[in-house]
């Protein structure tokens, strides 16, 4: 896991491609957000920093748990974090199914950096967790 910390809310970043999760982290970094970045389901669910995160970006097919999964299991634990999720392999099924279970966006890649930036404003934007930046 990595972390750093700026002025903007707290994203998680969680998907198991290493590069994916750079590039995201750089993105978003430089739009002011602070970021914590983990390889898996798994260790963002152990993580202290699963209650301080304002939006999460997942992947939606990782080893183990998918990012659908992580996010109910979120919800079933009282810890909904409003979400964006990532796949490279879009399919109507799932794109329907993260609708369903309230996910804010669901983004095929590749995609442009601006529609994970405004997926992410509008996932900060539903976050009781923390007030957003004015810009």
């Amino acid at each position: 896991m990595e972390t750093e910390t700026l002025d903007g809310p707290l994203v998680a970043i969680v998907d198991d491609d290493e590069l994916f999760r750079d590039a995201t982290r750089n993105l978003l970094q430089a739009a002011g957000y602070s970021t914590a970045t983990f390889a898996n389901a798994a260790t963002f669910l152990e993580s202290s920093q699963r209650r301080s995160a304002a939006c999460m970006v997942a992947d939606m097919r990782m080893p183990g748990m998918t990012g659908l999964q992580l996010y109910q299991a979120l919800l079933s634990a009282g810890d909904g974090i409003p979400t964006v999720l990532i796949t490279a392999y879009p399919e109507d099924r799932d794109r329907a199914r993260a609708r369903e279970a309230g996910i804010t966006c669901f983004l095929s890649k590749p995609f442009d950096p601006g529609q994970l930036l405004e997926c992410v404003r509008k996932a900060l934007a539903k976050s009781l967790r923390r007030p957003i930046p004015r810009s």
